[in-house]
């Protein structure tokens, strides 16, 4: 008896949904605006004509090697080469020449995405990539930050803290050099475009939770492990670190922990594994941040974190159908 009904043998997971990559990609956008408006606001049009660049420049990167080098189905408008461009330009000072952020969107996407295949098959974080290959390239550009509401430059909370407990100061009296925490809270700080309001991200965080793009495992993870973490260090000897509210509140905690650390491709697949992940991006963001030579950790902390995803997800593998427990 032959049987001509069609058989579709493809990988596993085998569930269907209504989601597609465009329609994920879209929603991240849309939970990124808050953060876009409020850089535009803190720091003026040209964070709106920086991340307008990088954005462009993904995206034509993108489509670029796909049509012309790789030959293979243009995918650049699928959100992904956005996300990049966005990420890029969100963890980037508002007075950055517009060519470096052309090269660093060329390290995104010809580096850390195409050469590996594309969408799905990078191990690390495109844009974070970007954003360290710049910070090592042009360290003095990339640490030069516009004060909020002025063209003149001031440095960040995390850098004044940073400089200050390197001369001996005390963490009390630097302190009083900051905006209050409310003003840290709002975004009214200097830092990079899309990092300083941690309103405007907890807006796109319950957007995206809202629409199900993400789930509360790495985000909480990570920034409940820095908050237990600096608090630990606070009440050992609060003359010298700072406490964990203004820790997490500064640099890019929330965009990290919101945006980018929960990336699909780089972090883990399981709920398991996505808590251990968000533990060690937080670990090392403070030991960074306390015991390293840079006043931020975030970045650094989620690429090796990335580095990290398989051998998370081999150890946190979910049983097989049938398997005894």
């Amino acid at each position: 008896m032959s049987n001509n009904i069609p058989l579709t043998v493809a990988l596993s997971p085998h569930t269907y949904s209504k989601e597609s990559i465009e329609t994920l990609m879209y929603g991240v956008i849309i939970a990124l605006i808050p953060a876009g408006l409020m850089g535009i606001y803190v720091f003026g049009f040209n964070a709106l004509v920086i991340t307008l660049t990088a954005v462009f420049s993904c995206v034509a990167l993108e489509f670029l090697v796909q049509k012309y080098v790789l030959k293979v189905p243009v995918r650049a408008f699928d959100g992904s080469a956005i996300i990049t461009g966005t990420l890029l330009a969100f963890n980037l000072p508002s007075n950055l020449p517009l060519w470096m952020v052309v090269i660093g969107s060329a390290a995104a996407i010809l580096i850390a995405k195409m050469t590996f295949g594309g969408l799905g098959n990078n191990p690390f974080n495109p844009a974070l990539i970007g954003r360290v290959f710049l910070l090592f390239s042009f360290p003095v550009h990339m640490t030069t930050w516009p004060k909020p509401f002025d063209a003149v430059t001031a440095a960040t909370p995390l850098g004044i803290l940073k400089e200050g407990v390197k001369e001996g100061k005390n963490v009390s009296e630097l302190m009083q050099q900051m905006p209050g925490y409310f003003d840290l809270f709002l975004g009214r700080m200097g830092g990079c475009i899309g990092e300083i309001s941690a309103l405007a991200l907890l807006i796109g965080f319950v957007y995206l939770l809202w629409k199900k793009i993400i789930t509360w495992h790495i985000p909480v993870s990570m920034v409940g492990t820095i908050f237990v973490f600096t608090g630990l260090l606070w009440l050992s000897n609060p003359e010298r670190y700072a406490d964990p509210l203004f820790q997490i509140l500064t640099g890019g905690v929330m965009l990290g922990a919101i945006f980018m650390a929960t990336d699909y491709v780089t972090s883990p697949m399981t709920k398991k594994g996505m808590l251990i992940f968000g533990a060690l991006i937080g670990v090392l963001t403070v030991l960074i941040r306390i015991f390293g030579s840079y006043p931020e950790g975030v970045s650094f902390a989620i690429l090796i974190s990335n580095a990290f995803v398989p051998l998370i997800n081999r150890y946190c593998k979910p049983r097989r159908f049938g398997e005894k427990q």
